[in-house]
């Protein structure tokens, strides 16, 4: 009879210490600020008439999934093709910020614009999450300074120099991949203006999607820390959209962030290999070719789970790029809505407590899980208005 008392007594130690540790990360997830330092839900969603003020059954976000994630500062990416919007790509950005003010305006006790860190810990204050925009790609200023100047007095807080498309003052990495350095055309004389006029607005300089030749040129002109806003190790996760050894060796000399991403793809390299494993075993094989994300499109979705990355991989991540930058410099940049697939279990903004648990469960304190989940963007950011 004591045995089994015994057995009975240490059963119920493990569920009590099983639960409070479930409401520790929980109070420790509230007591931090977060901060997701890129998001494309209103390219991916508001513009197609999605009201994000309700919860929504499509897409990575809502607002009442940001406040389901604690998300305290949600950077908004403004996006467009290069493509398509070669011209009038500037008045594209601005329809893009019209339609995020409107939603704001919808929700104004629950979150506004923050043009600033000061203004970012006021509306802490009230409770609001604050909404803080990002441009993604250079072809949106169409060579303009006037109108990089004109985004920027709208609240654009960075912007990533290049999309996937090389610019006239800066190429990308997409394009560039597997050409050596020395052979990359990188940042021209009206892009090394460009960086001067970013840094002199305290806007930042975000290296994501950037060719290796135009990192390095940033780096020589830039007078404030630079950001890798969505980015992940290289040495992981070889692609060219991730960072090198060398990269990371340089982006902590200049004290810059990196904003890890969260897309399987970035994460995992027998992500696309999966895909078409569980999708060719569940289908049969196709009779004419298919990508990887087409295939991707179509599997249920418990074989979607099954095809996305471990979480653990985005841990390693982490891991890999504090081991290299230091716990100051690495952030997050999830791209949500801006991806297809994420790691098991952070499958939309709501879930960022899961990511505050697998930090602290990996042997992070609360101090550096801080500072990965907002701390260093914010360190950034206002180091640039200075």
């Amino acid at each position: 009879m004591k045995k089994y008392l015994v057995i009975n007594f240490l059963a119920m130690c493990s569920f009590v210490h099983m639960v409070k540790a479930q409401e520790d990360y929980k109070m420790i997830h509230k007591d931090i600020i977060v901060v997701d330092g890129h998001n494309d839900v209103i390219i991916s969603s508001i513009l197609d008439g999605h009201d994000i003020s309700n919860r929504l059954t499509t897409g990575h976000t809502d607002i009442p999934r940001l406040i389901e994630g604690g998300v305290d500062v949600q950077v908004f990416a403004v996006w467009s093709d290069d493509k398509k919007w070669k011209t009038n790509a500037f008045k594209h950005a601005n329809d893009q910020i019209d339609a995020l003010e409107k939603v704001i305006k919808k929700n104004k006790g629950k979150i506004a614009i923050a043009k600033s860190v000061d203004e970012i810990y006021k509306l802490q204050k009230k409770g609001k999450i604050a909404a803080v925009i990002g441009i993604e790609g250079g072809n949106m200023i169409e060579e303009s300074i006037p109108y990089l100047v004109k985004l920027h007095k709208r609240g654009a807080k960075y912007l990533t120099l290049t999309w996937n498309y090389n610019l006239s003052w800066a190429t990308a990495a997409s394009l560039e991949d597997g050409k050596p350095t020395n052979e990359q055309r990188g940042l021209s004389e009206k892009g090394r203006e460009i960086i001067r006029k970013m840094n002199e607005l305290g806007m930042m300089v975000d290296l994501s999607h950037v060719s290796k030749k135009t990192f390095y040129d940033v780096l020589e002109v830039s007078t404030k820390p630079i950001l890798v806003s969505h980015s992940n190790a290289a040495a992981l996760t070889p692609h060219s959209r991730n960072l090198d050894d060398a990269q990371l060796a340089a982006l902590k000399e200049n004290k810059g962030v990196v904003g890890v991403n969260f897309y399987s793809g970035f994460l995992d390299t027998a992500f696309e290999s999966r895909i078409h494993q569980l999708y060719d075993n569940h289908f049969g094989k196709p009779t004419e070719k298919m990508s990887a994300s087409r295939k991707y499109h179509k599997l249920p979705k418990e074989l979607k789970f099954q095809a996305d990355a471990k979480l653990d991989l985005l841990l390693d991540h982490i891991d890999y790029l504090v081991s290299k930058v230091g716990i100051d410099h690495v952030a997050i940049g999830s791209d949500y809505d801006g991806i297809e697939s994420t790691p098991q279990y952070l499958e939309d903004v709501s879930k960022l407590p899961i990511l505050t648990k697998s930090l602290l469960e990996r042997g992070y304190q609360k101090d550096d899980t801080a500072k990965i989940m907002g701390l260093n963007f914010l360190r950034i950011m206002k180091e640039n208005e200075e």
